[in-house]
């Protein structure tokens, strides 16, 4: 045998198992959808004119949902805190910039971008005031992140409201592709002086947030002064004009609205990180600084609220982690007692959402789902009584543990703490 028809051979023989997995799989799809006829189909007809704006369909029904903490929720958006992220109704891995979760202190500053100005100074032989012009005339990267609040998953700290949907107990996470210049390139124009181990961002909202961020390498060689969100200049509610990028750190790090970088070798010890985002520990102690967001993973369909059918199902989901790839996900459907291997719909990128995906033909006896991601560092998504046993239940953030939801016989989706 030649080795050109090997390789044919071999290449015929990739192609008959894989066609013969979809044919599993699309019989499995097929044997659950309904026999219909094109007979009721409408005639195709003229549309409406092309515009300025793309609207969506007016068949699509998809929102955030404002809220005022853990457990109240559907509030009046004067009393809401934040927005949150329809997971369940999502496709892929990122998310529309209209439907990125939102979370403000003070409300959306409506600032003009011809006057709006970044201070850059402190321990830096050159003070610079750069104008939203400036920094888009410099080099500019694109980098596709997650953002997460670190109060994504609170109304799971004690306990589980059942009529909870994937929206309420996650919405607090989105992936955006985040443009502008590379801190490092800023930290070159001003020469920072190397002692300079801290920076202090603040934004330019009637509240003042302001962090103290420690200067890792990782941190500065991956964060951005960003200027544009998903093509377009960022969203108002999302840090317009500008506002600071840290792949993989929590939310209220990568400050909205920006205004000011300071550099000095100690924390500033601001009330955003002493009276605020501290974590309450089971001793009664607070840890400071608890920068990273955790591995984390969250099956979104089937989710809290739905009903399924017996028969086939298609698990679907998102994982992602700040330390950076996803390398891995399980999904279990029999509570836990047993893990199968998901697919990781690609590209699979750092510090980025990743979509997941499995088969599942399910019995029709109640039972329960749940996933856990992995890291490419190895980081594995705790399960919630190991998590429980590390943190306590008096904090409130960064809540990473395994979600699981219930099924019952009648294909009642719920939430439920484990």
């Amino acid at each position: 045998m030649s080795e050109r028809s090997g390789r044919e051979v071999g290449w015929n023989r990739r192609k008959f198992l894989a066609t013969a997995t979809t044919g599993i799989v699309g019989s499995a799809v097929a044997g659950g959808a309904s026999a219909e006829t094109l007979a009721d189909v409408p005639a195709r007809e003229p549309g409406t004119d092309l515009g300025a704006l793309s609207a969506r369909s007016k068949y699509v029904r998809i929102g955030r949902i404002p809220e005022a903490g853990p457990g109240h929720r559907n509030v009046d958006p004067a009393d809401a805190i934040n927005s949150k992220a329809p997971l369940q109704k999502l496709v892929g891995g990122i998310t529309p910039s209209d439907l990125h979760y939102e979370r403000s202190h003070s409300g959306v500053p409506d600032l003009d971008p011809s006057k709006h100005r970044l201070l850059v100074h402190g321990m830096v032989r050159k003070q610079l005031v750069l104008s939203v012009e400036d920094l888009k005339a410099m080099p500019a990267v694109s980098r596709i992140a997650f953002l997460e609040c670190t109060g994504n998953g609170w109304e799971n700290w004690k306990k589980a409201d059942g009529n909870l949907t994937v929206q309420n107990t996650h919405g607090l996470v989105s992936t955006n592709e985040w443009t502008g210049v590379p801190l490092k390139f800023i930290l070159g124009l001003v020469a920072r002086d190397p002692a300079s181990t801290w920076m202090l961002a603040e934004g330019g909202d009637a509240a003042g947030v302001a962090r103290s961020i420690p200067l890792t390498e990782e941190i500065v060689d991956e964060a951005i002064v960003a200027y544009g969100q998903n093509g377009e200049p960022i969203r108002p509610a999302h840090g317009f004009p500008i506002r600071l990028i840290l792949p993989g750190m929590e939310g209220n790090l990568n400050i909205k609205w920006l205004r000011r970088l300071k550099f000095g070798d100690q924390p500033w010890m601001t009330r955003w990180e002493t009276a605020r985002y501290t974590q309450l520990l089971a001793s009664g102690k607070a840890r400071q600084f608890q920068l990273r967001m955790e591995t984390n993973s969250v099956i979104t369909q089937p989710s809290g609220t739905m009903q399924i059918r017996p028969g086939y199902n298609r698990i679907s989901g998102l994982a992602w982690s700040g330390h950076g790839k996803i390398a891995k996900v399980e999904i279990s459907t029999d509570g836990a007692k047993s893990w199968k291997e998901a697919q990781l719909n690609l590209p699979v990128l750092p510090k980025a959402q990743t979509r997941f995906q499995m088969d599942w033909t399910w019995d029709g006896k109640p039972t329960k789902i749940v996933s856990r991601s992995i890291d490419e560092q190895g980081n594995v998504q705790p399960d919630r009584d190991s998590f429980i046993a590390a943190m306590g239940t008096n904090a409130l953030f960064h809540y990473n543990a395994q979600q699981t939801w219930s099924i019952d016989q009648a294909g009642r989706v719920q939430n439920v703490l484990s």
